[in-house]
């Protein structure tokens, strides 16, 4: 049997004598700032414990967001006309991919880049445009020379002027001639300018009359305008709105453009009938751009590859002057991967030291060509890219916050023989940055926090006796001397 004196001797928290508990001033000011000295410290343990610690790892690119990056991108073109502005790819696996429309958005601007209509869709432009039958016969010349002094007078004369820009150079141009002369005796011999009035054909040609050109925006030879009098006359640019025809380019064809043009358009008054034109008309006419300018934005999904993104000027019904041609650009916009919320980096702000540092590095930037370095400039960024990727650790297993894909940017001029494009070359590391999240577990927290109390308790409580009895001896030796 076990006797309760033995099961009394494992007691930890022995009773004190009443006497041994007397309270003191020192005892009052050491309990004090005990307290003072605990809550500090379970302060400083609370901030470590919601603190979450980072590790940064350096590691061979494992994503789980496919074989594919898609690049989103809002760039301006001050010089580049929606009408021939195109989007392509390509990458070192030999994928090649030409004027980009399905997720690519153009509109077109002014020098200042403010829009100044509404989206430019080219899906007329794209279909194989009929020259009609090959033919070295001569015909007269039905269309009339154009100079920039003629050219007001017919163009504020005529209801409807149907004017060919071209070059002598051009190789479009030439196989355009033979229709569009056919034509223009065809229309001069139906519609007498003199007796009819109705309409005319011109032509001008832009290596003489170059001025006239920049001023109606022609970037591509040959370009068809269709300009009319009347109210569409604009007060800010002091010449008519136009059309542009896009439709097939043989005799039958531009001729039956014309018809329906001139259909609606009442002989004695030249007054717009009611009924006006038709669709098969209208389907080929576009509205042609009163500035020069083309903003760029949407995106392109590519392989995970080195490769190329490019935007420059593209047709397959047209030629350009490569003299001519400006690429100057202003990127407002330019990243890779999925876009991240600027409401998701608010609710995250403890990854905001660790992202978009470098997210948008050519955003908000300008590349001007002021003509400096000639003609058949090419503008070139090199990006080298590499994924960040955060993840925490949660119930013992990972997840990942956040991916991201930050780039380095080296831009260039380079003068070319060939067309100028403005050209972003990719190439993606095959590293990626790891940063994953530590956080500390409630137990280690509870652990702490039980041995700060107790160990300040205890530090204060010896200290407390040190103090206690050294007092006492003091006053016993000031009693021993004084007897």
């Amino acid at each position: 049997m076990v006797s309760s004196t033995k099961i009394k001797s494992v007691d930890f928290y022995r009773k004190i004598p009443r006497d041994l508990t007397e309270a003191s001033l020192s005892g009052a000011g050491l309990s004090i700032v005990a307290a003072l000295v605990m809550m500090l410290l379970f302060g400083m343990e609370l901030s470590s414990y919601l603190e979450v610690s980072t590790t940064t790892a350096v590691v061979v690119d494992n994503s789980a967001d496919g074989d594919f990056l898609r690049i989103t991108f809002n760039i301006s073109f001050p010089a580049l006309s929606c009408e021939f502005a195109s989007v392509d790819v390509s990458d070192v696996l030999g994928t090649n991919r030409l004027n980009i429309t399905k997720t690519v958005r153009k509109f077109p601007i002014d020098p200042h880049l403010r829009t100044t209509g509404a989206e430019f869709h080219s899906g007329l432009a794209l279909h194989d445009i009929n020259h009609g039958e090959e033919s070295k016969e001569e015909f007269p010349d039905g269309a009339i020379p154009l100079t920039s002094g003629s050219f007001e007078s017919y163009s504020h004369h005529f209801p409807i002027l149907i004017v060919n820009f071209y070059a002598p150079w051009c190789y479009w141009s030439n196989r355009l001639k033979p229709s569009w002369e056919k034509a223009a005796n065809i229309i001069k011999q139906r519609y007498d300018p003199e007796t009819d009035g109705r309409v005319l054909l011109g032509n001008v040609d832009c290596t003489e009359e170059a001025a006239l050109c920049r001023r109606n925006h022609i970037q591509g030879y040959p370009s068809i305008r269709i300009f009319r009098k009347g109210s569409d006359l604009r007060e800010d640019h002091g010449h008519h709105e136009h059309e542009s025809y896009y439709g097939d380019r043989d005799t039958d064809s531009i001729v039956k453009m014309v018809d329906g043009l001139v259909a609606p358009i009442h002989p004695e008054t030249h007054k717009l009938a009611l009924d006006g034109i038709s669709n098969d008309t209208a389907k080929n006419l576009k509205k042609a751009p009163v500035t020069g300018g083309c903003r760029v934005e949407g995106y392109v999904r590519v392989k995970k590859v080195p490769g190329n993104l490019v935007i420059s000027a593209h047709s397959g019904a047209h030629s350009f002057d490569s003299t001519q041609m400006n690429m100057s650009h202003v990127v407002t916009h330019l990243s890779f991967g999925r876009m991240i919320s600027p409401r998701l980096l608010t609710d995250m702000r403890r990854l905001l030291p660790y992202l978009g540092q470098s997210h948008g590095r050519l955003d908000e930037k300008a590349f001007i060509n002021q003509h400096e370095f000639g003609a058949n400039v090419t503008i070139e960024h090199y990006l080298q890219i590499v994924k960040t990727e955060v993840i925490t650790r949660k119930s013992g297993q990972e997840h990942s916050l956040i991916e991201e894909y930050e780039y380095t940017a080296h831009s260039s001029v380079a003068q070319t023989y060939y067309l100028p494009v403005a050209k972003f070359h990719f190439e993606l590391s095959p590293m990626q940055i790891l940063i994953t999240e530590n956080p500390k577990s409630f137990s280690h927290f509870i652990t702490n926090l039980c041995a700060i109390i107790g160990g300040v308790f205890t530090v204060a409580g010896i200290l407390d006796s040190i103090f206690h009895n050294t007092i006492r001896l003091v006053k016993k030796v000031e009693l021993g001397k004084n007897i």
